[in-house]
């Protein structure tokens, strides 16, 4: 059973449950998953991302890497080092910055490397979330807090350097569909009983040709009935990140699968996921406004995409490939104390067991004249899957 709504949450529910059914009053009674997810989390003020609340960390919704253990973002600043001595310098741009957490013990660690980036800009669309990103980067030593800016819009003016997305992409507004005797169908939301409820309707054109290209590229047919996601959002975001990173490395690192495992007849029901106070369900119509909402990533679609977009492909792991190419290993090794070295060896665990993060998340590197190879992909590198 999901914990009970506070009084100010229900409000904030009612308030975005409201502006939804007015959208599908509007649209004749019948919304796609896609719009829905937008409203539900991106609607400005209202909408899960936007309005204020704690979303991560042990008081939120749900945990991320690096909230578990520096020695993620440790690892991640290794890399960015790399790149950065590759391209002579540059800078960092972050996407959804979490509560900064991240974002400090990179420029932490990359103080410690010799390796700073000439600014480390970070752009946040949740209000409440910049607020703790600054409350936590503004206690940095001035070395590091100076170099340390926010964004309100994607950059301007092209730049050098490396682009970090952390669990951003699972998050992109997605569609939904069903595979019917009768064709592709798209799963929405509409209303019966005054109440919001799931409901098919006939998927346009651009939802078909899509997913009919995905289907073409499977290994095998899918069965009748089959529900899964397929996000359209990708292309336009790699194609956003390409237009400024003119030269240097996107890091995206997410849930997800190459396609045809992604697609596979077996996951019969997609990988639609909610996150509420540290619980995970699959009820995206309730609590709405108030909960978060994924689905994982396909990684040959965002492949596709950076093709298309001028970006190569220079690596794809699972988190603990990545996190043992990048140097866990060595950074477990540096405790002298042994309460310390058992802290470190626990986190590690939930950050390279199978069982845990280790093969659900995964890290795929797209850059644009930045030569190779990439020490993350060092350990274990799954293109040939894509």
């Amino acid at each position: 059973m999901l914990p009970s709504l506070t009084p100010e949450q229900a409000e904030q529910s009612a308030r975005v449950e409201a502006l939804i059914r007015r959208r599908i009053g509007e649209a004749g009674g019948w919304i796609d998953f896609e719009t829905f997810m937008e409203l539900a989390l991106y609607a400005p003020g209202l909408g899960y991302y936007s309005a204020g609340s704690a979303k991560l960390g042990a008081d939120g919704d749900f945990v991320t890497a690096p909230e578990i253990s520096e020695l993620f973002s440790r690892c991640v600043a290794r890399q960015c080092a790399e790149i950065l001595e590759k391209l002579g310098g540059g800078a960092i741009v972050e996407f959804g910055a979490g509560t900064g957490r991240m974002a400090a013990a990179v420029l932490r660690e990359l103080g410690e490397l010799g390796a700073l980036p000439h600014r480390y800009a970070i752009l946040e669309v949740s209000a409440d979330l910049k607020a703790r990103q600054l409350e936590r980067l503004t206690r940095l030593p001035p070395a590091l807090r100076d170099r340390v800016t926010w964004l309100d819009r994607w950059p301007a003016t092209p730049i050098h350097g490396v682009v970090l997305a952390n669990e951003v992409l699972d998050a992109l507004a997605c569609q939904r569909f069903a595979l019917r005797q009768e064709g592709i169908r798209a799963l929405g939301v509409g209303m019966a009983d005054d109440r919001l409820v799931a409901l098919e309707h006939r998927a346009d054109g651009r939802l078909v040709a899509a997913l009919e290209a995905v289907l073409r590229d499977l290994p095998r047919p899918l069965p009748e009935g089959y529900r899964s996601e397929l996000c359209l959002r990708i292309e336009p975001w790699i194609r956003g990140v390409a237009d400024f990173l003119e030269r240097g490395v996107l890091l995206a690192l997410d849930y997800g699968l190459p396609r045809a495992h992604y697609y596979h007849p077996d996951r019969v029901d997609g990988t639609l996921r909610c996150h509420f106070r540290q619980r995970a369900h699959d009820d995206p119509l309730t609590r709405v406004g108030v909960q978060d909402i994924t689905a994982w990533v396909d990684f040959t679609r965002v492949a596709e995409a950076a093709s298309v977009s001028g970006l190569e492909v220079l690596g794809f792991a699972t988190q603990a490939g990545f996190l043992l190419g990048a140097g866990i290993e060595a950074l477990l090794a540096e405790p002298r104390d042994a309460a310390a070295r058992a802290r470190a060896a626990s986190e590690a665990r939930r950050l390279l067991l199978p069982g845990e993060m280790g093969e659900a998340l995964k890290v795929m590197a797209l850059g644009r004249e930045c030569p190779g190879p990439l020490c993350g992909f060092a350990h274990q590198d799954l293109r040939a899957l894509l």
